[in-house]
């Protein structure tokens, strides 16, 4: 077994970075990602019994450095109860409907999809109307009709209204009496949908109040290239063009109807966060936790890519489950001081699906929720060129902001602040659970310069391996950069933990408690 697991590190550190030797440090790092991302995991899917043998390995590890459990029931499990929704794709269908009657399907999965709920109708048609980017249009009976529009904000809005316009739309359109909403993808978004969707699937906290009301539209949405076939006798190049520019669209009375045929499946599922304690050193901070969070899940097995089904999800997050791992088994070594603060590691499920287990966390907390100072959350991290700058999301909104500018500055990196808001990855993350309930958060992403190899490698990645199966130990790893981004990290959470202030938020943050989030 040893000799196979040997072989296999060796492969995978060969066929990621032919042109690094990985140190001692990457090589414990990787061997961490490389047991929880195997094809032997599965995916670890929420709710799947993988999960839960990924969810053991994790206790184990915390276990055997000594960590205190603190799950429910005096164990390392708080179990997250939640209900699944799956859209049966080979009994659903969705079809245009030429005046002509001719009919023209839309593969599920690969050019169209949906958001499944229990209540859907089996069967839903409407003749469309295309309203640009989603707003009412004036004089127009949207009632028994399906609206179409581009999943963008039109342009010349501020980033505050355009926030208002995309949480208001589908609500506003509901309320109009549509029976559908038909949203083509966005075709200038900086971070695109990435065709074929993996499933169609809706998971849910049990007994979460956030359900639709019954009367709620079906939400179907379209790849930019099938909403060609929407739009006979328009150029669709140029519309595409002036959609993804944020110009001025028409409102058509498209010839075309829709037929949507649901057939859907659901079930109660349950899934563990693992929560541990590394209690701190000082009898006046150890009442006080800094939470170091990541999220365990990931999509499992889904539409084949490449021929591939298994979405291993190396990168998002084992990788970064693994540098938690990495930190407790440094923080506990023999002759090492422990931190002030009280250390609480948080590995989340369900984030994929809606940052559910960190949203229960946060709902029921193991710990005074009080006492939670701070979140140092890792996702969206890819160590794949190497790292000059870090993103930093919350940089502007809390003390932790100057917190990590000390410490990147002894790495000698520069700390940036989101320059690519409109992805919204501040709110798309654990970190955000923790926002809600008024604690201050970090989270970081490599950063990289406008048109230079670091982005080209960036934005190939996101094209070609993210939430798909190449999301793999083949991934070219950087890793002078993982062990560097590592440390930075570890030395974060300590001079956290350490600092007699704690973390706080400016009170020019839109975040900060008793403002508008």
């Amino acid at each position: 077994m040893l000799k196979r697991f040997l072989a296999l590190l060796f492969f995978t550190f060969a066929s990621s970075s032919a042109q690094q030797t990985p140190t001692a440090a990457a090589a414990r790092w990787w061997s961490l990602t490389t047991a929880l991302s195997n094809d032997s995991m599965q995916g670890r899917d929420t709710g799947s019994d993988a999960y839960e043998r990924a969810a053991k390995m994790v206790a184990d590890h915390f276990k055997a450095d000594g960590l205190q459990p603190a799950g429910d029931n005096a164990t390392y499990f708080q179990r997250v109860p939640m209900h699944q929704v799956d859209l049966d794709t080979v009994r659903s269908s969705v079809e245009l409907i030429g005046l002509d009657g001719k009919v023209y399907p839309l593969p599920l999965l690969q050019e169209t999809s949906l958001s499944p709920r229990a209540d859907l109708p089996p069967l839903t048609e409407g003749k469309l109307v295309f309203i640009g980017y989603g707003a009412l249009p004036a004089g127009i009976d949207l009632h028994g009709k399906v609206a179409v529009f581009f999943n963008r904000a039109p342009g010349g809005l501020t980033m505050e209204e355009r926030g208002k316009f995309l949480a208001g739309r589908a609500s506003a359109l509901a309320r109009s009496g549509v029976v559908g909403l038909l949203a083509i993808d966005d075709p200038g978004a900086i971070e695109p949908f990435h065709w074929p969707a993996a499933y169609a699937r809706t998971v849910t906290l049990a007994g979460s109040e956030q359900k639709p009301s019954p009367n709620a539209p079906i939400a179907i949405r379209m790849s930019a290239m099938a909403s060609y076939l929407l739009f006979p006798g328009i150029d669709p190049g140029k519309m595409l063009a002036d959609a993804g520019m944020g110009k001025p669209l028409p409102t058509l009375q498209l010839e075309d109807s829709i037929r949507v045929r649901v057939k859907t499946t659901q079930k109660d599922i349950a899934s563990p966060n693992v929560l541990a304690i590394l209690r701190g050193a000082d009898p006046a901070l150890a009442p006080e936790y800094v939470a170091v969070s990541a999220h365990l899940d990931g999509y499992g097995f889904g539409t084949p890519v490449k021929g591939d089904s298994l979405y291993n999800g190396a990168l998002d997050d084992a990788a970064y489950v693994a540098t938690l791992l990495e930190l407790a088994e440094k923080l506990t070594a023999p002759g090492v001081e422990r931190p002030r603060r009280s250390i609480l590691f948080c590995i989340f499920t369900g984030e994929e699906k809606g940052l559910l287990g960190s949203a229960w966390f946060t709902q029921h907390p193991t710990v005074r929720a009080a006492e939670i100072k701070a979140d140092l959350n890792l996702d969206q991290l890819r160590p794949i060129f190497p790292l000059k700058i870090l993103t930093m999301e919350g940089l502007t909104d809390s003390t932790l902001g100057d917190a990590a500018r000390s410490v990147a500055a002894q790495f000698h990196l520069e700390l940036r602040p989101d320059r690519e808001p409109e992805r919204n990855l501040f709110r798309r993350a654990d970190n955000y659970s923790f926002v809600k309930i008024g604690v201050p958060i970090a989270s970081f992403i490599f950063g990289y310069d406008p048109g230079t190899a670091d982005e080209r490698t960036y934005r190939d990645w996101y094209a070609t391996r993210y939430h798909k199966p190449q999301d793999d130990l083949t991934t070219p790893i950087d890793w002078a950069a993982a062990v560097t981004f590592n440390d930075f990290y570890r030395a974060l959470t300590l001079a956290v933990a350490n600092n007699p202030v704690a973390p706080k938020w400016l009170s020019t943050s839109q975040y900060a408690p008793g403002s508008n989030q």
